[in-house]
């Protein structure tokens, strides 16, 4: 049975319903899996990256680079999260990754590998993602392992399984580094073996924690995951990712602050990594990838020197959905000629969400008119806030009023 404003009941049940109100009326953040219910004018730009990148060119064989431009509050985290879902209905495994001044700054590229590493997400059932889902490369070294047992057991007897196994994971490769690769490779083996101590030990390397070199050498792994070896190690995760039969790896980078308090040099080495990595989309060893990197303003390319001339050359094209779809800045402010339609969509579609969490139905007329009030009253703070964060905290209020004042029954 549909419900009014294009929500199907069948589609979520009223605890997970009351998680998404819950997290969206607590917080103004989209929930990680739940967020597909109150989307809303994003179609066109989501159906181009679907048709023109991750359903066609990058599963092909490309790579593609894409800064997503938009206010805090202005909805980068939720676009982030559908080009995720997308990503996983193609069958590549992504990683979301919040960038931080404290955690994960740019400018320290090994630990934007630590943090794509441990946050990599492959496909999995609507079902596993509600109930909690497995992250990191150590859960992707374990789901591969069994999905290659799984093939394996149905078609060779037990005593050659193991030998098979040992045969698949030393065909391997070869990847940028070798290191990476035998890491990857002794990780498998040690699952087939059932040396937990030694996956542990080399799931910390891979983690980009780096162990004591001396328990290393057995496993050949030489190398140390730092600034100097950052992108050598991004680049050969891309290349196994492929390599284990997915579509390819998305990136999705949301930055949650820009700090203005960047020394020189930190600034001047955030510009040239993301040059660096705008020139590898083009080189074949990062092929099979797309990376987003989501920014609340473009004044971090502000600046005189030769490498913020290079960065602002490199992202000049402005992406449309329609006239420019290789168009590298993604503009979300202008996803709607509407603004207040757009609201009033997401919160009808909130409010739909809203009757199944509550068991109630609400009386259209009253129900309208609160949504386009709240719209209305967001929409004229635009330039103090990120309104549309605003008005889903907010509608979520009003619509507990109208619950408390029997306007739903």
């Amino acid at each position: 049975m549909e419900l009014e404003y294009g929500l199907y009941k069948e589609g979520i049940d009223p605890i997970s319903a009351r998680k998404i109100i819950e997290i969206v009326g607590g917080q103004g953040n989209p929930p990680e899996y739940g967020f597909q219910y109150f989307t809303a004018g994003l179609d066109n730009y989501l159906g181009t990256i679907d048709e023109d990148y991750l359903g066609s060119f990058v599963k092909d064989g490309g790579s593609a680079f894409k800064m997503v431009i938009g206010v805090y509050g202005g909805g980068k985290t939720h676009f982030l999260y559908c080009i995720r879902e997308i990503a996983w209905n193609y069958d590549y495994i992504a990683s979301y990754i919040v960038l931080s001044p404290e955690q994960t700054p740019f400018y320290k590229l090994e630990q934007v590998y630590r943090t794509i590493a441990s946050n990599l997400i492959y496909p999995q059932t609507p079902e596993e993602l509600l109930s909690g889902y497995d992250r990191g490369i150590e859960a992707v070294i374990k789901a591969w392992y069994s999905r290659k047992y799984q093939e394996m057991a149905g078609k060779l007897p037990d005593d050659l399984i193991a030998q098979e196994l040992n045969a698949y994971a030393s065909a391997l490769g070869p990847y940028e580094s070798t290191s990476f690769r035998n890491a990857v490779k002794e990780a498998f083996l040690s699952l087939t073996e059932r040396r937990d101590d030694d996956f542990t030990l080399i799931i910390q390397w891979l983690e980009g924690e780096n162990p004591p070199k001396n328990l290393l050498k057995d496993f050949k792994i030489f190398e140390k995951i730092d600034k100097s070896t950052a992108f050598k190690m991004i680049r050969s995760l891309v290349q196994w990712v492929r390599d284990i039969g997915y579509a390819g790896i998305v990136v999705l980078m949301d930055e949650a602050e820009q700090t203005p308090s960047m020394t020189t040099k930190q600034k001047a080495a955030l510009l040239s990594n993301m040059r660096e990595l705008i020139d590898e989309c083009g080189h074949t060893n990062f092929r099979n990838a797309m990376w987003f990197y989501a920014v609340p303003d473009e004044n971090f390319l502000e600046g005189r020197t030769q490498v913020y001339e290079a960065l602002r050359q490199r992202l000049s094209s402005v992406f449309d959905a329609t006239t420019n779809p290789t168009g590298v800045k993604i503009y979300l402010e202008e996803t709607s000629a509407d603004p207040i339609e757009l609201l009033t969509d997401i919160g009808r579609k909130l409010s739909a969400i809203y009757e199944v969490a509550y068991s109630v139905k609400f009386e259209t007329g009253a129900l309208d008119e609160a949504i386009v009030d709240v719209a209305k009253a967001a929409y004229e703070r635009k330039l103090e806030i990120g309104y549309k964060r605003e008005f889903v905290k907010n509608v979520i209020v009003a619509l507990h009023r109208l619950r408390k004042t029997g306007n739903g029954g």
